[in-house]
């Protein structure tokens, strides 16, 4: 082995074979990136991506402004706020899906490629989002046909509650005694709808039960006079009374009169108060149920009562 002649600086200690990995793909990086022609690809590629990017941005822009022009002029024609809501935001998301398509086949590529990618795409997300899909269509159904607002009191698969906000997928409710109900839109579409506020006047009937022994039309003038009393309930249609039934302790009435939606519940308070205290002025009773109970005797054995 030769002698290594004095002065000569000792060799570099090999590199570790993942560096020495790493900067061979970084030469090989370098020596493509060289290879490109770089004022070429600026000529080819520059004011392609430029008038891409200008479509994008000023696209969204008019998009968006269109969108909020027509919630505006929805609102002017009063038409309801879920819907001029839903409509914004169907045409926002319907606007930027335009603009998309026309940014990449301003890019080269071609759109029957894009509408052939969206359309499997679409399918594939519909076949995983079933029932998501199913709120949707029912929420596009709840909106569009109305069947309630927000802001009634309704009554939707036995819960009771004023309706918040319909979304897409969901609706939100509050109950009166201030819990919230949130319930899938395909539910709702497919389960009895009773809307209690969908009407400026409703009738409220009030039940009322008096002795037998009460004279019918002494009764039917204080429930009339009790109802004619009353500001809330209204003239037209004028209030009636009609008989319903006997029943086991009591000749039955109803009392049906017209009130405002709003005050029906204080009405119905108002207006049994009322006819309580007319029912003790003319001394009509409300009988309570009660029944007769008649012993009779038997002879015990042995005694001399005859058989």
């Amino acid at each position: 082995m030769a002698a290594t002649p004095p002065g000569t600086p000792p060799s570099p200690a090999p590199l570790p074979p993942e560096v020495a990995d790493a900067l061979g793909i970084w030469a090989r990086l370098g020596e493509l990136m060289g290879n490109i022609d770089w004022v070429r690809l600026l000529e080819t590629w520059g004011l392609r991506l430029f008038t891409a990017a200008l479509i994008l941005v000023l696209g969204l822009w008019v998009v968006r402004l269109l969108a909020n022009a027509m919630e505006r002029a929805l609102g002017r024609a009063n038409v309801d706020p879920m819907l001029r809501k839903f409509l914004h935001n169907i045409a926002r998301f319907a606007g930027s899906i335009v603009i998309g398509v026309a940014a990449l086949t301003q890019l080269g590529v071609p759109p029957a490629s894009l509408i052939a990618v969206l359309g499997a795409a679409g399918l594939a997300v519909g076949l995983a989002l079933k029932d998501s899909l199913s709120n949707f269509a029912s929420g596009v159904m709840l909106i569009l046909l109305r069947p309630f607002r927000a802001g009634d009191f309704v009554q939707i698969a036995g819960l009771e509650g004023l309706i918040e906000q319909v979304n897409v997928f969901q609706t939100r409710m509050r109950t009166v005694d201030n819990r919230i109900i949130v319930l899938p839109n395909s539910q709702i579409t497919t389960a009895p709808i009773i809307n209690f506020t969908a009407r400026p006047v409703r009738r409220l009937d009030i039940p009322v039960g008096v002795a037998y022994g009460s004279e019918l039309g002494k009764a039917r003038e204080a429930l009339l006079a009790v109802a004619a009393a009353s500001p809330r309930v209204a003239k037209e249609p004028p209030a009636d009374v009609v008989f319903t039934a006997f029943a086991d302790s009591s000749i039955n009435l109803l009392l049906r009169a017209w009130v405002p939606t709003p005050d029906v519940i204080i009405a119905r308070s108002e207006l049994i108060e009322a006819i309580h205290a007319e029912f003790n002025r003319r001394g009509i009773s409300i009988p309570f149920p009660q029944r007769d109970v008649h012993l009779y005797p038997h002879p015990q054995a042995g005694s001399d009562a005859p058989a």
